[in-house]
């Protein structure tokens, strides 16, 4: 018996848990109140593509005559299916590694209409293991079976999410209400059937659903509805980032027959009152909830208490959740794009909120975003640790608005001052301060990969969104990261305001370069969308779109609108996202723009070498005396040895380097080597002191003259360009 079950309902990620439910019994735990959680939607889905669940499908009531060729066609190889459906979930789960072979050899799944594009993609699994390779297959596999269930079964299943329809910018709560009241689902069914065994068993006092999606909403309702059915007595409540954003404004009273409950914003303070409620009558306090009360929707915040800091939220406990059950799926073959769906990951963040907050098509007037607060590197990489001994998994996706560059500089630092070896990623905006050597200090802790908004590739409509970037210098901090080994995806946006088709195609240009110079690894767009609470929502007729308000009674974020353009942008759609999936690729660079599209488009006004010369750079030589100067080695092999010229003998210095994949030998006058290898002994990463440049010249002068021409000199450029010697 626990006080709260913590539900996260179907669904969001195959591969790794929504942490939202993590995070909130990593605090539960720091009260003492007890919990227990579960991710509906994994457990559904291991169900639902299984021998038994499969069965079933095809024993539906399907009327073939009404079905696609494609799906007939499934239909008649369903004994194949459900031969092999265990033995593929199980693979994909990592425990049956051996059947990669047998899945390769291209006659052991059964395959329909997902299959076709293997043609085009055979290109591709020469850059594929054999495990990566088996994983595409069988997303394709299951890929097929989802497109049966969704034409013959259920139209609103989908591997991450589920009647995202209903959610999706519903202003009124009627159609949602009308499909929780009617009939169950082929999904629900399975869905209602796990949650009441859980119910059973954790025996709670309140059920708590976190929602982050319009695809999770649908769901939530349903399994909220079974419960006020059928254990009246257990309170619910609602939380998440779909409350967050939509129901700031909810006013249909039908929504509390199914949830007591409504918090917005940070849950820990309005669940921890939650909690101490459920034992009094009186003197109720409430923060940020909404309720019924004397049968009148109302919002209540009457608590004095403070939100917690991030510091005092505890460490995210994955505890119940069925952690070796997720699969690892791999839609398209693209090693960055495959991090989403590939691999487990434990999720934290750097920092609450945005550091920039100033992105016009951004919810930054709500705190998710306004209300920035830092963690300290010296707690993160504690946590980190903790969820290492917790979980067992050492990959990390930081889920941050736009991690901190300082941070993450910190951050590395402790990863490598403490000998962690960990994988980690993160979302960025595309900083100057992402110099050369900071994107290879980050690959140095583990960081593999980073995701940035480049929206709209035009400096113009960048500074409209008040980005704070340019084109070319993201081209400069793409370069950096992808030569430090680090991956990139951009995401991209098209159909802003005012936006021009030329910026369209322009903008699509930047991006063709950006691919072709390797310096971007993959990308994703999406049109424009304007919700309530960004800049351009809040203030329209700045931003020249007119919009079509309606009123508000259940959900509201996304607004449609009129753009004093006129633009269809929606017809761009697929033209811009077939593109982009070759560019990914590595292929078709050299098919013109207008190839991509069915209907006239102006020639790009962008030079064929734009981003080529952006690239184009003197060697930096400014002395930044500020500069935190680290070494990355301590033991190198000196030899001294005499140079002849002419006829004198000149003593010399041979300092060989050996590192991971290379070996760097330079010479120095051997003063100067000895004084190198002192401070590379004295100020090694493991320091948690870390000197200055302007330190490191004091003490050069002590002994020896002119650092500037030292420091700039041949021998130690080339320690530099090895990632010897970084300075950030």
């Amino acid at each position: 018996m626990k006080d709260l079950l913590l539900i996260t309902p179907p669904f969001t990620q195959l591969n790794t848990p929504y942490p939202a439910t993590a995070y909130i019994k990593g605090f539960l735990n720091t009260k003492n109140i007890s919990s227990f959680q579960i991710d509906l939607g994994i457990e559904v889905i291991l169900q639902l593509f299984s021998r038994k669940g499969l069965h079933k499908i095809f024993s539906e009531n399907i009327s073939l005559h009404l079905i696609s060729e494609n799906s007939q066609r499934i239909f008649s190889l369903k004994d194949e299916y459900i031969k092999t459906v265990d033995q593929v979930i199980s693979f994909l789960q990592g425990k049956n590694p051996t059947l990669a072979r047998q899945i390769c050899s291209m006659n052991f799944l059964p395959e329909a209409s997902r299959f076709n594009q293997l043609d085009d993609m055979e290109f591709a699994f020469g850059n594929m293991g054999l495990q990566d390779k088996a994983k595409h297959l069988s997303t394709l596999y299951l890929e097929d079976l989802s497109d049966f269930i969704v034409e013959a079964v259920d139209s609103d299943f989908g591997f991450s999410r589920y009647a995202e329809r209903l959610g999706k910018s519903a202003n009124s709560f009627d159609e949602l209400y009308l499909k929780i009241t009617g009939n169950k689902t082929f999904i629900d069914e399975i869905t209602l059937e796990i949650l009441d065994e859980k119910l059973k068993i954790v025996q709670p006092k309140l059920v708590c659903f976190s929602v982050p999606f319009p695809g999770n909403l649908y769901s939530a309702f349903r399994c909220a509805k079974l419960i006020k059915e059928k254990y009246p007595h257990i309170k619910t409540a609602m939380g998440g980032g779909f409350p967050n954003t939509e129901l700031r404004e909810i006013k249909d009273k039908r929504v509390f027959e199914f949830f007591d409950f409504i918090t917005l914003d940070d849950g820990e303070v309005p669940l921890e009152l939650l909690c101490e409620n459920l034992d009094k009558r009186e003197n109720l306090e409430f923060k940020r909830t909404f309720l019924l009360e004397n049968e009148e929707v109302v919002y209540i915040n009457n608590s004095k208490r403070h939100d917690y800091k991030q510091a005092d939220i505890g460490t995210p406990d994955y505890t119940d959740l069925q952690l070796d059950q997720y699969i690892s799926v791999i839609e398209i073959a693209n090693p960055m794009h495959s991090l989403w769906s590939d691999g487990r990951w434990n999720k934290l963040t750097m920092a609450h909120g945005c550091y920039w907050g100033k992105c016009t098509f951004c919810d930054i007037s709500l705190d998710y975003i306004k209300i920035y607060e830092p963690i300290s590197a010296k707690i993160l990489v504690d946590r980190m640790e903790e969820l290492i001994a917790q979980t067992g998994e050492t990959g990390f996706h930081f889920v941050d608005e736009a991690a901190p560059p300082a941070l993450m500089r910190e951050v590395a630092l402790e990863i490598l001052r403490r000998n962690l070896v960990v994988t980690w990623w993160t979302n960025i905006r595309f900083e100057k301060s992402f110099t050369r050597d900071l994107c290879f200090l980050l690959k140095l802790s583990g960081c593999v990969a980073v995701s940035g908004g480049l929206e709209v590739a035009s400096d113009r409509l960048l500074k409209l969104i008040d980005k704070g970037i340019s084109v070319e210098q993201v081209a400069k901090v793409t370069r950096n990261f992808t030569e430090a080994g680090i991956m990139i995806h951009a995401y991209l946006m098209y159909g802003y305001p005012t936006q021009t088709v030329q910026e369209t195609i322009d903008s699509l240009e930047m991006v063709r370069q950006l691919f072709e110079m390797g310096i971007l690894q993959s990308g994703f767009w999406h049109q424009f969308a304007m919700t309530a609470h960004s800049p351009v929502g809040l203030n329209p007729e700045e931003f020249g779109v007119t919009p079509l308000k309606q009123e508000i009674v259940f959900a509201n974020n996304d607004i449609d609108f009129t753009d004093r353009t006129g633009i269809d942008h929606g017809k761009f759609s697929f033209g811009l996202k077939k593109s982009l999936f070759n560019y990914m690729h590595g292929i078709n660079f050299e098919i013109p723009l207008q190839d991509w599209f069915d209907f006239k488009i102006p020639r790009t006004t962008v030079h064929p070498d734009y981003i080529h010369d952006c690239l184009l750079e003197e060697d930096d030589f400014t002395f930044k005396p500020n500069s935190k100067i680290l070494f990355l080695a301590k033991n190198v092999i000196a030899e001294n040895r005499l140079k002849k010229k002419k006829q004198t003998e000149y003593p010399y210095t041979k300092i060989t380097v050996h590192l991971k994949t290379n070996v760097v030998s330079i010479d120095l006058e051997p003063g100067h080597a000895e004084w190198l290898m002192k401070m590379m002994k004295e100020n090694y990463v493991d320091q948690s002191q870390k000197i200055t440049l302007q330190q490191l010249k004091t003490q050069f002068e002590n002994t020896s003259e002119n650092f500037e021409l030292f420091w700039f000199s041949k021998p130690i450029q080339q320690l530099k360009e090895n990632g010897v010697i970084l300075s950030l």
